[in-house]
C-alpha cells in the first residue's frame, strides 16, 4: 500500500490518543498500536521507503527515540543505511552535537561524527513533528557533518503547533512529508 487516504487512514485508525500524558492538558499521540499491527507498520515502512527513493536518500537520519523504531526498518527496506540521532551523552567516540531550545531550557542532541559526509543524501525521519525544534537541530547536525538534507519525512503532524513554519528557513528548500497532518 503506498500514500494516498487508504495509508492515511489505516495510520491514524491505529494512533492512539492519551490525554493528560505526561502532563495535564496534553493530549498524547501513541504509536505503538501501529507498530504492533504488521499490515499498518509494513504500510507505513513501505511509505517512507517509498520517500528514500524518490529523493534519492542513500542514508536515513532516526530521531531518538520513536524515529529510530522507524527509520531502521525503513533503511532495511530502502538498502541504504541508518544513522541515529541521540540525546547527549549517549554515543561512544568522537560526536558532533547540536543544542536547541526547548519550552523550559535547551537540550542537545549528537550523531558520531564520523556517521555522514560529503556526498551523503540525508532523509530525516521521526515519529511525530510538533514544534520541529529537535527536527531543525539535526538538519543543522546534518549539514555540519558535511552531508545534504534530502528532507524531512513524519509520520505525524500537529499543525496547531506550527512546527512546519518553524523549519521553512531550515529546511532550505528540503520537503517536508507528513504522512497524516491533523
Amino acid at each position: 500500500m503506498s500514500g494516498g487516504a487508504a495509508l492515511r487512514e489505516l495510520l491514524l485508525s491505529r494512533i492512539a490518543d492519551v490525554p493528560d500524558y505526561p502532563q495535564p492538558g496534553v493530549m498524547f499521540k501513541d504509536i505503538t498500536p501501529l507498530l504492533a499491527d504488521p499490515a499498518a507498520f509494513g504500510a507505513l515502512t513501505d511509505a517512507f521507503a517509498e520517500l528514500c527513493a524518490r529523493h534519492r536518500a542513500d542514508k536515513v537520519v532516526g530521531l531518538e527515540a520513536r524515529g529510530f523504531i522507524l527509520a531502521a526498518p525503513v533503511a532495511v527496506r530502502a538498502g541504504i543505511g541508518f544513522v541515529p540521532v541521540r540525546k547527549a551523552g549517549k554515543l561512544p567516540g568522537a560526536t558532533l552535537g547540536q543544542a536547541y531550545e526547548l519550552e523550559y531550557g535547551t537540550a542537545e542532541i549528537e550523531i558520531h561524527a564520523d556517521a555522514l559526509g560529503p556526498g551523503d543524501r540525508v532523509l530525516v525521519i521521526d515519529d511525530v513533528l510538533a514544534t520541529g525544534g529537535t527536527a531543525d537541530a539535526s538538519m543543522q547536525l546534518i549539514r555540519r557533518a558535511g552531508a545534504e538534507v534530502a528532507g524531512l519525512a513524519v509520520l505525524l503532524e500537529l499543525s496547531v503547533l506550527n512546527g512546519r513554519q518553524r523549519l521553512e528557513p531550515g529546511l532550505a528548500g528540503a520537503p517536508l512529508e507528513a504522512l497524516i497532518t491533523v
